[in-house]
């Protein structure tokens, strides 16, 4: 997996920013993905990830990806039209 452009962490819970680029009409056209992830020892010690979330995490969840959508918004790719959705993509 590549590595994400960046993360915004919020106690346990991350939102890794991610913009993977797709073929559509001859075009390349990236597209920004969001991740979400909670972090935890397991009994061993060892971290583990999971996108599972408990009624704690939700609040941090929304807050993690509202940073996410912030940071996609004012970072908009230059070729990207404004008014444009990535829901088009797929129509």
């Amino acid at each position: 997996m590549s590595k994400p452009e960046t993360v915004f962490k919020i106690g346990a819970v991350r939102a890794a920013v991610f913009r993977n680029t797709i073929e559509k009409n001859g075009q390349s056209i990236p597209l920004p993905k969001v991740v979400i992830e909670v972090r935890y020892k397991d009994k061993t010690g060892q971290w583990q990830g999971t996108n599972s979330l408990s009624i704690n995490d939700i609040p941090k969840a929304i807050l993690a990806l509202q940073k996410a959508f912030a940071h996609l918004m004012e970072r908009k790719d230059p070729g990207q039209q404004e008014g444009s959705n990535v829901g088009d993509l797929y129509g």
